[in-house]
């Protein structure tokens, strides 16, 4: 697989993410554990398809414990962080904190061997990141920030999830060989996971309607299904700097996917997002163009003094 068509398996992902939101509200009222153990195994089962049409489930037996261990504790890591800080914080804060995971992917990529950081990609995800605290953090203006001891511990719950979720994509590049299909293993381990962690938390709410349902299927096959297997490819194979910076686009495409359903609305913030994002995105694309063509020498770098 070459490293473009990769990049564009890793965008897929970014656009399904973009969903998690306006199907998480359609999913209400079943509380976040049960929420992830239903659709971790749905994403499981729909794993099971992705092993049986790439190899067969010997493939499986060949993958190392370690490296099973590794990806269900950044799966479910990542979501229990995430659904506790949100908990604990208001959502706006702690969602701001925690979508510093593209930016950290950026400059910890910079630590992964073959990959090269520049300034222009440190400038581009932080221009993209400004444009993502427009939308995530947009209610920080209307509200103020809220500082109590139950919100602090929240952004430090959102600020591991952060790093949880960065460091699982940044080091999934070092697991190049592991087949992707190993990722079914993952789900169905934290379905696993999330189910027990429910039983002695939570009190069991199923979907009240049809509608609930139906969203917490779309969550399973694609934001909690789909998006992690195309993910796995794109953080593997993939231009990983431009994964890191373009994924700012999921906040950005989140909010425009609930003001067509008619759960946000559009405003002068919007659009300042969108062009910060898209600028951000297209300085770290045009950054890893430019490191191509100088490592394959059609270009040379120009000479100081």
């Amino acid at each position: 697989m070459t490293r473009t068509r990769a990049t564009a398996f890793g965008f897929i992902a970014i656009l399904l993410w973009s969903l998690l939101a306006l199907f998480t509200v359609g999913s209400a009222p079943v509380p976040p554990l049960l929420l992830n153990a239903l659709t971790f195994a749905i994403g499981g089962a729909l794993g099971l398809v992705w092993v049986a049409r790439s190899g067969g489930f010997g493939q499986l037996r060949q993958v190392s414990w370690k490296v099973y261990a590794f990806g269900t504790a950044g799966l479910f890591g990542y979501h229990l962080l995430y659904f506790s800080a949100l908990r604990m914080a208001p959502a706006a804060e702690a969602g701001l904190i925690a979508y510093l995971w593209p930016l950290l992917i950026v400059l910890f990529s910079g630590l992964l061997p073959g990959e090269r950081l520049s300034g222009l990609h440190i400038l581009g995800a932080t221009v993209a990141f400004a444009g993502a605290a427009l939308i995530v953090g947009g209610r920080l203006l209307e509200g103020g920030v809220t500082l109590t001891g139950s919100a602090l511990a929240g952004y430090g719950l959102a600020f591991l999830c952060a790093l949880t979720w960065a460091a699982y994509s940044v080091l999934s590049r070092r697991l190049g060989e592991v087949p992707t299909a190993s990722v079914a293993v993952f789900c169905i381990a934290t379905a696993v996971l999330s189910a027990v962690a429910h039983v002695l938390t939570e009190a069991t709410v199923w979907p009240q309607n049809g509608m609930g349902w139906l969203s917490v299927l779309a969550l399973g096959l694609g934001p909690v299904g789909l998006a992690f297997y195309v993910w796995d490819l794109g953080v593997k194979k993939g231009d990983i700097q431009v994964l890191g910076t373009v994924s700012y686009a999921a906040p950005l495409l989140s909010t425009l996917a609930l003001v067509l359903a008619g759960q946000a609305q559009a405003d002068l913030r919007l659009l300042l997002a969108a062009g910060l994002v898209a600028g951000g995105a297209a300085l770290a694309a045009w950054a890893s163009a430019v490191a191509k063509r100088l490592e394959s020498g059609a270009i040379r770098p120009a000479k100081g003094g």
